[in-house]
């Protein structure tokens, strides 16, 4: 992947060379203790036992813990900024346990100015599942193509050692293709086709990023309490664009 790097600039990195809650002028705890998306288990909160950065890196943590409704509780970090096509890296250590669903996702940042999912556009830099330890999902999610009508473009594929040791996923983000990495090998590439409409192709415009744990739901399947909690640890995020 260093080969792709001529041209690019950093223009965004967290380092987590810093210590307590993240920093506020880079990320948003997205908060509350409703039923999430797909069927999903956990309240989503701000509190220090589900995120922190300590000893250098980002530790997003599921608990079994009763909030509200909810018996389970974790994270979901947004990113303040929003960007359009580039590279963009994300080291992270996944965890380990039936039922956890981790992912390093973006959405449209449109969504926040009320567009609907899947018409905002969805790509999955990384997504994986506790009870196949070893399996990766990349994906894309449009409004004509999406898990929701089984037409997602999706690659899974096998990657050892996820849960244990740092791997960097990345993607390199063009007008004409979104590709996928995992320490520099390529996994996964899809393509701009003839409709290059925002219901087949949205990712021409600026996306958020997203570090979370999912508990259940419909992919990270029945929970193993005796396997939790479940800790993501991220190293570091860098995003680079062309210069003008």
């Amino acid at each position: 992947m260093k080969n792709l790097m001529n041209g690019y600039a950093l223009v965004f990195c967290d380092e987590f060379d810093y210590n307590g809650a993240p920093d506020p002028s880079k990320w948003l705890c997205e908060v509350g203790n409703h039923k999430w998306h797909n069927d999903e288990l956990q309240a989503y909160t701000d509190r220090p036992g589900n995120v922190i950065v300590k000893d250098g890196k980002l530790i997003i943590t599921a608990l079994k813990e009763q909030d509200g409704q909810r018996e389970y509780t974790s994270t979901r970090l947004n990113s303040v900024d929003a960007w359009q096509h580039g590279i963009i890296q994300v080291s992270a250590k996944l965890p380990k346990g039936n039922g956890s669903w981790p992912a390093i996702w973006m959405l449209g940042e449109n969504l926040r100015d009320g567009v609907g999912w899947p018409l905002c556009g969805e790509i999955d830099i990384m997504e994986h599942v506790g009870k196949k330890e070893d399996e990766i999902l990349f994906s894309l999610h449009s409004e004509k193509r999406n898990h929701a009508i089984g037409t997602e473009r999706t690659v899974v594929d096998k990657v050892n050692g996820m849960c244990d040791d740092f791997h960097e996923y990345a993607i390199h983000w063009t007008a004409e293709f979104i590709e996928f990495f995992v320490d520099g090998q390529s996994y996964a590439k899809f393509s701009v086709g003839d409709d290059k409409s925002a219901e087949d192709w949205p990712f021409n415009q600026p996306f958020y990023m997203i570090l979370n744990i999912a508990v259940g739901g419909f992919l990270g399947g029945p929970v193993d309490e005796n396997t939790m909690p479940y800790v993501m640890e991220i190293d570091y995020v860098r995003v680079y664009q062309k210069g003008e």
